[in-house]
């Protein structure tokens, strides 16, 4: 089969296709022919060697977390799932044209595979942050970089609950942030002033590692309602770092629900062929995303 991997930390151009031996699904895992693969800023974390004192990684390795696809191989333990059964969900090595699953769901009616690859990872990490940031009905929540994949999970499933949110995005994100029911506002200079023009804020989530959290932490005047997923710098001045800690199976039914029930949707911004996952990853890192990127096998 062909998958994406590289050979040497550093930018998108360590990115190769190149010819591998599959896969297969060994116990408690499916295995699936890939139609779409999620492009998550966490792959470039890994490419560029930022995980590798807390979770070292042999070379070379494959890219990849996110995909959907149709099960080809179940392994032994695995109940309830047939072979050509359409899912989404968690794995490895999943920008290649098979790849091995262990945390899955059944793809709800109507959704389509590139959609689907963009859920997985971006919901996990929506629900594991809202629960751990304590936000809770009734409350203000101020999420900095609010219009990527993470950031489109969050406004919708903290609308589902009952919280208000904020959200700071680029001047042409605006409109989306507000259809997603968020009151909206642009960051650059100035835009604490305009964050308190629109309200007090409770609680406060960065999503982009932009620099922002003394910002944030002087907003909710607590550095313990601040959290960040994307500033190593946190811990540094009181702020949670989450990195991973929920239930992906989990994830993945509330995931399948709010989408059934059609209270989640994240438009995919574009999709790649496998040979550009390193156009894909630039684009990523350039950030000013509106949903989800995903790569093509």
């Amino acid at each position: 089969m062909r998958k994406v991997s590289f050979a040497e930390f550093g930018g998108p151009d360590v990115l190769h296709l190149v010819d591998a031996e599959e896969p297969h699904a060994g116990p408690g895992q499916v295995r699936i022919a890939v139609r779409a693969a999620g492009v998550n800023p966490v792959d470039w974390r890994i490419r560029e060697g930022q995980f590798q004192q807390a979770r070292p990684l042999d070379l070379p390795a494959g890219v990849g977390l996110d995909a959907a696809g149709v099960v080809d191989e179940i392994g032994a333990g695995v109940e309830g799932l047939a072979i050509g059964d359409r899912v989404f969900g968690e794995g490895t090595s999943t920008y290649a044209e098979f790849a091995v699953l262990s945390a899955w769901a059944r793809m709800p009616e109507g959704l389509d595979f590139a959609e689907a690859a963009g859920y997985p990872s971006v919901v996990e990490t929506a629900l594991r942050v809202l629960d751990q940031v304590g936000a809770r009905p009734g409350d203000t929540l101020l999420v900095s970089g609010a219009s990527g994949g993470v950031g489109s999970a969050v406004l919708q499933v903290a609308r589902e609950r009952g919280i208000a949110v904020i959200g700071t995005a680029g001047a042409g994100n605006q409109d989306y942030l507000r259809e997603l029911g968020a009151a909206a506002t642009t960051y650059g200079e100035g835009w604490v002033d305009r964050v308190r023009r629109l309200g007090s804020v409770d609680v406060a989530l960065d999503l982009a590692g932009a620099g922002v959290l003394p910002e944030l932490v002087e907003l909710t005047g607590d550095p313990r309602k601040v959290l960040t997923i994307a500033d190593l710098s946190g811990p540094e001045l009181g702020v949670r770092f989450s990195g991973t800690a929920g239930s992906v199976p989990d994830a993945l039914a509330e995931a399948a629900d709010l989408i059934a029930r059609g209270k989640l949707r994240i438009p995919v911004e574009k999709s790649y062929p496998l040979a550009e996952a390193a156009t894909a990853h630039a684009d990523s890192q350039s950030g000013h995303t509106r949903g989800r990127r995903v790569v093509l096998p």
